[in-house]
């Protein structure tokens, strides 16, 4: 996937409000970002940053993936485990939640738009506002359970 250079110049533009700048390892953070497909983690991203720019850090990517996050590049999804699972946010307006498969650790996206209709309504009785809201399933792999492996398997 190519970079969009709209998305590149918004990412500049945003990073320039915070005082900050595009610098080459940020620049290579977000080229690999682009080669994403699916969810992934810091350390997926680190490596395929490096393989841009030898020279990105660690620190580089998990000081970029927050920025990326709060510019809406980028949606952080917690799955209640060690790791964190980033995805680019696609052209969807609607709100996705997750099925996770708890044998083969497969994500899967859906759209679920009465999630958002759902809490904005119970927070505008409660006098609130949604500041984040989550869905997600927990589920078991049939295939997994019968023949001790899952060809969707992330791993």
């Amino acid at each position: 996937m190519s970079i969009p250079k709209e998305t590149l110049e918004s990412f500049s533009d945003f990073l320039g409000s915070k005082g900050l700048r595009m610098t080459d390892q940020r620049k290579g953070v977000f080229e690999a970002l682009f080669r994403q497909t699916g969810h992934f983690t810091a350390e997926q991203l680190l490596q395929d940053a490096q393989s841009f720019d030898d020279t990105v850090s660690r620190a580089t990517v998990y000081r970029c993936l927050p920025l990326l996050v709060e510019s809406s590049i980028v949606r952080k999804i917690d799955v209640g485990q060690e790791n964190k699972f980033y995805a680019l946010n696609g052209s969807s307006e609607t709100f996705k939640a997750q099925v996770i498969c708890s044998d083969c650790d497969r994500i899967h996206d859906v759209d679920a738009p009465f999630m958002e209709w759902y809490g904005k309504t119970v927070s505008e009785k409660l006098g609130l506002n949604v500041k984040d809201q989550r869905l997600q399933v927990h589920a078991e792999c049939p295939e997994f359970r019968k023949k001790d492996g899952c060809k969707q398997s992330n791993n």
